[in-house]
């Protein structure tokens, strides 16, 4: 089989499964509104869960950035990419979170691939939550070490595969809260099976930082976990992007050493990094407690109002709120219908979920109003008479 033929039968296999995925070119996709050409819909689909890429502290920070630094690093950290503004930022986390230091790097996905390839060797093993997001799981089969796969959030699992022989170190891997199914990792359980394990804990909190726990410490300082390795991502809460790392002071150094993506990618702005530290604030402040307290209110009037669906609704108390309609080809047509009436909403379908797992994936911030939760619930019920 040809490049061109292997190339075509992958797609049409994809269309034929209803599972082919396309981007649509916006005016505007986070905050409270999506624009698509003249049309403007009410936004069930944007994981900025604080609405701070519209705070003007943000902005204008950013602003400020781009005039101080202008609008790139020029380069790796290593190189000549690694400015004041990024030390601060990093200083400003580790602090906040209580860990000796804090590595940035450009993406979420570009930290879970950086810190288990610098990691991992062929003697070791991973073994990780089988719902993690597909950075980690990409990373660690694409690593050397054996990678076993722990039912979802099932701490007794965990421990079995950890009590397997083995000739070298192991790394348990698992979310604050998973992606697709919007519900938490029983942290405490999962800690204490990797600790009587000797092995290291790495969980990626890219859907809690900024919204659970005291100040929005995120999902292991709400369960009081300190694991080895904390991956916080800044496109959710934050209302930007990238990501760090937390972790010791040698395990930082060793990262600047090995972990190619540090070494190797071009930095994020230092602007960006100005506006991350004004998110922060924002987060830390009564501000962000009043936007975290508004998002949990959103989220109980939804899971009120969706009770008489038809739809399975899962156990997410966070700002994911999915409801599972199972069939490809229904759960796409469901979502054009809500979009009709004004509510932008996604179909994921596998592989991104598992196979009989299509879903609506709403996702709910502060920056919507309860009028806009009214109009989504009503919009779900009328479309299941």
């Amino acid at each position: 089989m040809s490049w061109q033929q292997r190339i075509e039968q992958a797609l049409s296999e994809r269309r034929e499964a209803q599972a082919f995925r396309s981007r649509q070119p916006l005016e505007q996709g986070a905050g409270r509104w999506l624009v698509r050409g003249e049309r403007r819909y009410c936004n069930f689909s944007s994981n900025d869960y604080l609405g701070l890429s519209q705070h003007p502290q943000v902005i204008q920070a950013w602003q400020q950035g781009a005039e101080q630094y202008g609008v790139g690093s020029g380069g790796s950290g290593h190189v000549t990419g690694y400015h004041h503004a990024h030390q601060c930022l990093e200083e400003q986390l580790a602090d906040w979170l209580n860990y000796d230091r804090a590595l940035l790097f450009i993406s979420g996905f570009a930290a879970n691939q950086a810190t288990i390839a610098a990691l991992a060797g062929r003697e070791d093993r991973i073994v990780a939550d089988r719902l993690s997001h597909a950075s980690l799981l990409e990373a660690a089969t694409l690593s050397p070490a054996q990678l076993r796969r722990f039912q979802h959030n099932d701490s007794q699992h965990l421990s079995r595969l950890l009590a397997a022989p083995t000739d070298g170190q192991q790394l348990v891997v698992t979310e604050g809260v998973f992606s697709m199914d919007g519900d938490g990792a029983p942290l405490a359980d999962i800690a204490a099976a990797a600790r009587d394990a000797k092995a290291w804990l790495m969980v990626d909190d890219a859907h809690g930082i900024g919204i659970n726990g005291a100040s929005g410490r995120g999902s292991c300082h709400q369960q009081g976990v300190h694991p080895e390795l904390l991956v916080v991502t800044f496109g959710k809460a934050f209302g930007l992007s990238g990501a760090a790392v937390l972790c010791s002071q040698d395990v930082a150094d060793y990262f600047l050493q090995f972990a190619r993506h540090l070494i190797y990618s071009t930095a994020m702005p230092p602007a960006q990094a100005a506006a991350l530290q004004a998110a922060l604030a924002v987060i830390r402040s009564d501000d962000g407690q009043q936007r975290r307290e508004k998002l949990a209110q959103h989220v109980a009037a939804f899971r009120h109002g969706a009770q008489g669906l038809d739809f399975a609704l899962t156990d997410s108390q966070s700002a994911i709120q999915p409801l599972i309609v199972g069939d490809n080809q229904q759960t796409l047509v469901l979502a054009e219908q809500l979009r009709e009436q004004g509510c932008w909403v996604t179909a994921i379908r596998p592989p991104t979920v598992p196979a009989g797992t299509a879903r609506l994936r709403l996702t709910l911030t502060a920056a919507h109003e309860p009028q806009d939760i009214d109009l989504l619930l009503e919009v779900l019920h009328g479309n299941r008479q």
